[in-house]
């Protein structure tokens, strides 16, 4: 048989070729990075080239902030060896969640005194997402597993803003 006649196990779609090109509405990403000090650049350069990617750098610079943020304080917190990211822009405005295995304290004084370290950590992130008035917090994770997750919601109008770039309609 011949390998132009032979039938393959594996089908190639061709569908792919004629998928959408990417637009706001499709940017969802979710990767996992280790937890180390070169996390947060790679954070921000893959929420970068998303970005652009998906019709969306007008609003690069509030975004990219608070994912550095967000991956810095995951990487500070967590006791395990990698962090997840998920970005998905949604309903108008870009989510963005971290995940750290830094499980919720049981006792009520250390669960207040991690959260205001947590907090502290944050105040750059809380001070982006406040001008872009967007949203912003952490508790525990219901994934398996457990530990922190950390999200923050930026409105693409008000990250534009942050930018500088001129907002239409």
């Amino acid at each position: 048989m011949s390998s132009s006649s032979a039938v393959s196990a594996c089908p190639i779609s061709a569908d792919v070729r004629d998928a959408a090109p990417p637009s706001p509405d499709t940017l969802a990403y979710s990767f996992t990075l280790p937890a180390g000090a070169v996390s947060s650049r790679i954070a921000r350069e893959a929420t970068r080239v998303a970005l652009q990617a998906h019709g969306l750098a007008d609003m690069t610079e509030a975004a990219v902030q608070v994912v550095a943020e967000l991956a810095a304080c995951a990487c500070r917190f967590t006791p395990d060896a990698s962090v997840y990211v998920s970005l998905r822009f949604r309903e108008g405005a870009l989510r963005v969640i971290l995940y750290d295995g830094h499980p919720r304290h049981s006792h009520p004084r250390l669960a207040a005194a991690c959260d205001a370290r947590r907090r502290a950590a944050l105040r750059v992130l809380a001070c982006v997402v406040r001008v872009c008035e967007g949203e912003w917090g952490f508790g525990e994770a219901r994934e398996p597993g457990g530990g922190t997750r950390m999200w923050a919601v930026l409105p693409w109008r008000g990250a534009r803003e942050f930018s500088g770039g001129a907002v239409k309609g």
